[in-house]
């Protein structure tokens, strides 16, 4: 469970927040409740594509994150300009670790820009940092 300390610390940047677990989850949520959790979806699904080690592994990975987000009528597709989204098309059928560097990029400025200042003006948000706030006053003071 995280502490009130980090709950406002999520506040700091779109990086901070989705780097804790507890807060990824909350953003996810929040996310949801405004239909557009495919991007972080998205972004999370790039992060670990970018770890793959194996050639094998990449086209698949590759191949599944296209036809997931990308590709025209994909079930989570991503909102972003014909341009990359056509440069992506051209590069799937020999893809890199960095194939999707560009969109990626885009919905991280997406997200930092328009849904994390939401997130934080946000009910759930503000509840959360209530309630941890709550929690760590009746922690220091058993007596009320």
């Amino acid at each position: 469970r995280s502490n009130a300390g980090e709950t406002m610390a999520w506040s700091e940047s779109v990086d901070t927040l989705l780097a804790n677990k507890d807060g990824l989850a909350a953003f996810r949520t929040f996310l949801k409740s405004e239909f557009s959790e495919e991007n972080v979806e998205f972004w999370l699904a790039c992060e670990d594509f970018k770890k793959t080690k194996s050639s094998t592994k990449i086209a698949s990975k590759a191949q599944k994150i296209y036809s997931d987000f990308i590709e025209v009528d994909a079930p989570k597709e991503i909102n972003i300009d014909f341009h990359t989204k056509t440069h992506i098309s051209q590069n799937i059928s020999e893809p890199t670790l960095s194939c999707f560097d560009d969109a990626q990029r885009l919905i991280y400025s997406l997200m930092a820009k328009d849904s994390f200042p939401r997130f934080l003006r946000s009910e759930e948000y503000k509840e959360l940092v209530k309630k941890q706030q709550n929690g760590n006053q009746k922690r220091w003071l058993p007596f009320l």
